[in-house]
């Protein structure tokens, strides 16, 4: 008995206690977690502008990859493209060349991207637009500023100047897009609008309008001038900023 009992001792001496849950749990927790958590607080605390871009983008990307570090395919994407909104703006098929970028992560990111063109759409859908230009700005940029091909939109607007309709009437290539008065005028009569502003989107980045822009522009206008139709302005959008032919004085 005795030299069991020492035995016993022993063998309860030697065995090492179980770690406490607690403790096991903090060990196993993955490293991003606590990163994640310290990234939601700044933003919740701070905003949006304490972030730069690619913080901004794990914030995102938290939602759509649930259990894994974010912070390199941010970095990777924001390099990629160039900027927070070149990514939302960037195609879905090339947001899927990335690797890390599924397509549940693409369909997420595109997904933003029309809310917040939606979102800018609203602001500027209820009011005359003459009077929210900068709305107008903003929603056209990011509408277009990161579109791959040319576009050549319409926004048709009643006697108020408020939104009637918003349209893109023709695509086309990285360096050009076909435009016909007449349709644009059959449009606008169609809508009953008594006013539109022309915007179309410069691919390469620079906005700077061409001889053909403005050429274009000063034919819609006389088209639409016996019509009753006032063009406003010809917004030209890339990513390097906007361009108005009326604040131009081009037109």
């Amino acid at each position: 008995m005795q030299g069991d009992d020492g035995d016993e001792r022993g063998f309860f001496a030697e065995r090492a206690l179980p770690a406490p849950r607690a403790a096991k749990a903090a060990a196993e927790k993955p490293h991003y977690l606590g990163h994640r958590e310290r990234l939601r607080t700044r933003f919740r605390e701070a905003g949006a502008g304490a972030l730069s871009d690619y913080e901004l983008l794990e914030l995102l990307l938290f939602r759509s990859i649930p259990r894994a570090d974010t912070k390199g395919l941010a970095k990777t994407l924001i390099n990629r493209f160039g900027s927070f909104a070149e990514v939302l703006g960037a195609p879905e098929h090339l947001l899927r060349e990335v690797e890390g970028v599924g397509d549940a992560v693409a369909l997420d990111i595109k997904t933003i991207a029309a809310a917040s063109s939606r979102m800018a759409r609203g602001a500027i859908g209820r009011r005359p637009v003459l009077g929210s230009w900068a709305q107008v700005i903003d929603y056209c940029r990011a509408a277009m500023a990161f579109e791959p091909r040319e576009q050549f939109r319409i926004l048709f607007l009643d006697k108020k100047n408020v939104l009637i309709a918003d349209e893109v009437q023709q695509s086309g290539t990285v360096d050009h897009t076909p435009v016909y008065p007449r349709e644009v005028m059959r449009r606008a009569l169609e809508l009953s609008a008594t006013a539109i502003i022309l915007v179309h989107n410069h691919p390469s980045g620079d906005p700077t309008p061409s001889r053909a822009d403005i050429e274009m522009t000063k034919t819609i206008i006389g088209t639409g001038k016996p019509l009753g139709v006032i063009v406003h302005d010809h917004i030209i959008v890339g990513r390097n900023g906007h361009a108005s032919l009326k604040g131009m004085q081009l037109i």
